[in-house]
């Protein structure tokens, strides 16, 4: 079982946004379980809570901005996959500003500032969504393909292909989040094209951006009109081996050399935690953007909604409302006689309640009924059923620590089919009368939908 984990104490980092140019100090703080991601403005009067995910994206044409009405907080996607890098599941984000730094245009910084607050496991299990058919999601325009696949861990290969002859067709994989993360795909810096620079410039973006964050390809001729303009613009004394194909400098500057691809792939894990919950599944994606991703991430987070929908609709898939050690702290019984491991639904209007018996061939009745032939004898699903209807009791009566119910009588007692090991024992017990003393109720056992056993019987309780 693991368990949910949250930062030790508050850390913060300071730099520009890439694209407001605003000065902006970002602090995470620990969260309780259950808290996942939320970004904080702490530079508004009111305090808006924006939680990270598909529901509060509100733009991604170059990058994934999150806002509550006119609350904005712009490029979170770096911040967000190094959270999920370092299987950080609950955060609190503040920012006093509407975008968080693009430090070196990587995730590495947030890594490391993460890691020097330490991260602690908290008193709660980590619930992962696992996929259990694919997803796809298509655009013939732009020939992006992204699918998600069951898998019980978290993979994602990303292939990415400009038709562009400095970035080539490039490929990249996780395969261990725990192992490859932090040195294998945090560091990757974003990346863009020199025919983009003037164009994002002119609609009033990347005012932070620089060659110290970001990777440009060039992808047209530099002749020295653009030579003039990139030098103001960017504020360059010189372009530095323009003949290269990258306005950084040469191809050795690059940490990985498929370090686009990678950066790609660290966007798609940034994206993908606005599912709202750690994830099991593998992807793949063939030149994914943030616009995709998000589109992408919505398919999913649509299922884990339904998954949680039919979860609630079958009580099976819910959190007992009395697990083994609060039943014994209710009814006397012991090995080897404790016939119910929970309760999974306890209503007092319905007057019903349902148990959980889990049969394996270790229960040790097996050993003489019968050798060779494991069948649980009928007696004991009859007192599997009074032990369940002895717990609707538990919070019908006042004082019922201090009493006992003993079978008074039975009828109309049906075996319909053996219970044998491997048998999981869902059974419902009705409550149909409670008059001095005397409990009448009626019980019936499934196993996979089929009954397999029910009876009508009365109790009396009497003092301990």
């Amino acid at each position: 079982m693991e368990k949910q984990r949250t930062i030790e104490k508050e850390v913060s980092l300071s730099g520009i946004g890439l694209h407001t140019g605003n000065m902006t100090k970002i602090t995470f703080k620990p969260a309780p379980p259950n808290t996942r991601y939320v970004f904080v403005r702490t530079d508004l009067q009111e305090r808006v809570e924006i939680p990270a995910i598909t529901d509060n994206v509100v733009d991604v044409s170059r990058g994934t901005t999150l806002g509550i009405g006119d609350i904005k907080i712009h490029t979170v996607e770096h911040v967000l996959a190094a959270l999920v890098g370092l299987e950080i599941d609950n955060c609190i984000i503040e920012l006093d500003n509407n975008e968080p730094p693009v430090t070196d245009g990587s995730a590495k910084p947030f890594v490391e500032t993460l890691l020097s607050a330490g991260i602690v496991e908290q008193d709660a299990e980590r619930v992962y969504f696992e996929l259990h058919e694919q997803v796809y999601f298509k655009n013939e325009e732009k020939q992006i393909d992204m699918v998600a696949l069951p898998l019980n861990d978290y993979r994602i290969t990303v292939m990415v292909d400009y038709f562009n002859e400095v970035l080539g067709s490039q490929h990249s994989g996780l395969f261990d989040l725990r192992k490859e993360f932090v040195t294998e795909f945090a560091p990757a810096r974003t990346f863009c094209f020199l025919s983009e620079v003037e164009m994002l410039i002119e609609a009033g973006m990347i005012k932070g951006g620089s060659l110290d964050n970001a990777v440009v390809i060039i992808d047209k001729e530099i002749d020295d009109e653009l030579e003039n303009r990139l030098k103001k613009r960017l504020n360059l004394s010189s372009i530095p081996n323009a003949g290269t194909g990258f306005l950084n400098g040469n191809e050795g500057l690059l940490r990985f050399k498929n370090e686009p691809a990678r950066h790609k792939l660290l966007d798609l894990i940034g994206d993908l935690a606005l599912v709202g919950v750690p994830l099991k599944m593998q992807v793949l994606a063939a030149r994914p953007g943030h616009a995709s991703n998000f589109e992408f991430a919505k398919l999913i987070r649509q299922k884990y909604l339904e998954k949680l929908q039919e979860d609630k609709r079958n009580p099976l898939l819910s959190k007992p409302v009395l697990d083994i050690f609060q039943i014994m702290d209710i009814i006397p019984h012991r090995y080897p006689f404790l016939l119910v491991d929970k309760i999974i639904h306890c209503d007092t209007e319905e007057k019903k309640i349902i148990g959980i018996k889990n049969v394996t061939v270790n229960e040790p009745f097996f050993q003489g009924h019968f050798p060779g032939k494991p069948i649980m004898p009928g007696v004991l699903l009859c007192e599997a059923m009074g032990q369940v209807g002895g717990l609707y009791l538990w919070n019908s009566i006042e004082n019922i620590e201090k009493k006992l119910m003993y079978f008074s009588g039975m009828k109309n007692v049906r075996f319909k089919r053996p219970v044998v090991p491997g048998d999981q024992l869902i059974i419902e017990v009705n409550v149909l009368s409670m008059k001095f003393g005397i409990v009448m109720y009626k019980g019936t056992i499934f196993v996979g939908g089929e009954v397999v056993a029910e009876a009508e019987f009365s109790s009396a309780l009497v003092d301990k």
